[in-house]
């Protein structure tokens, strides 16, 4: 069983859904605290030819509240806006017929919990990708909350009796393998390898949305980008 844990975040890059595809069980983990200024509600578009940030706008938010406990604002005059200039970046992208009706899904959903919404985001990209891997939401796991860290991303793991947990390569210096080892669980990292294709007839942007890639490439394509990783 592999297993691999993870915040939920807005229209996230490839590694995001390189990780999600690469286990058995993906765990969103939503009862942790918000990070303000991070890409749990924002991410990055193609548009002239540079980065773009697009914001899901959300109430409140603060670090001292969990994912879970926070609101999305559900603005109509936004969230069109919002469409409209993901609809400018890619009218002209190739597979923009088959990607913008599930942007348009995702986007006017009625959720307003943060977590759910993201959640519903990620499964229907994964739902595109033909992604069949597990979901669950953390806050629905009978756990020790008082647990922090390494030790409860442990105990999340015996708890779905996890042989191997795969965490992405940023968290090298966060958690030990020997310590998992003595759990009876392989740690692995993941680190995307360079990806490059054509968008349009640009110098290629990297690190943006998936929904960049899903503009730009076909479901085919895709699954192989997804398998363009190393683990260690």
């Amino acid at each position: 069983m592999k297993v691999a844990i993870m915040q939920p975040y807005f229209f996230p890059y490839i590694g995001y859904w390189q990780l999600l595809n690469a286990v058995d069980k993906y765990v969103i983990y939503d009862d942790v605290n918000y990070i303000k200024g991070g890409w749990i509600n924002r991410n990055k578009i193609l548009l002239n030819r540079k980065a773009e940030l697009i914001n899901l706008q959300t109430y409140k938010a603060s670090p001292n509240k969990r994912i879970n406990e926070i609101e999305t604002l559900g603005n109509d005059v936004y969230n069109n806006k919002l469409l409209k200039k993901i609809e400018s970046a890619y009218i002209k992208s190739p597979f923009f017929e088959d990607v913008f009706p599930i942007i348009i899904k995702i986007i006017n959903q009625n959720e307003r919990n943060l977590s759910k919404y993201l959640t519903f985001s990620i499964r229907e990209v994964c739902k595109y990708l033909n992604i069949d891997t597990q979901i669950m939401l953390s806050s629905d796991i009978s756990k020790n909350n008082a647990l922090r860290s390494q030790k409860r991303v442990i105990e999340i793991c015996k708890l779905l009796k996890a042989e191997q947990y795969i965490n992405p390569i940023g968290g090298i210096e966060l958690y030990s393998k020997q310590d998992f080892a003595l759990q009876g669980i392989q740690l692995n990292f993941l680190k995307s390898n360079d990806i490059v294709y054509q968008q349009f007839k640009n110098e290629f942007v990297q690190n943006l949305s998936i929904i960049d890639v899903m503009m730009f490439n076909s479901k085919e394509d895709i699954a192989r980008l997804l398998l363009k990783y190393d683990l260690s």
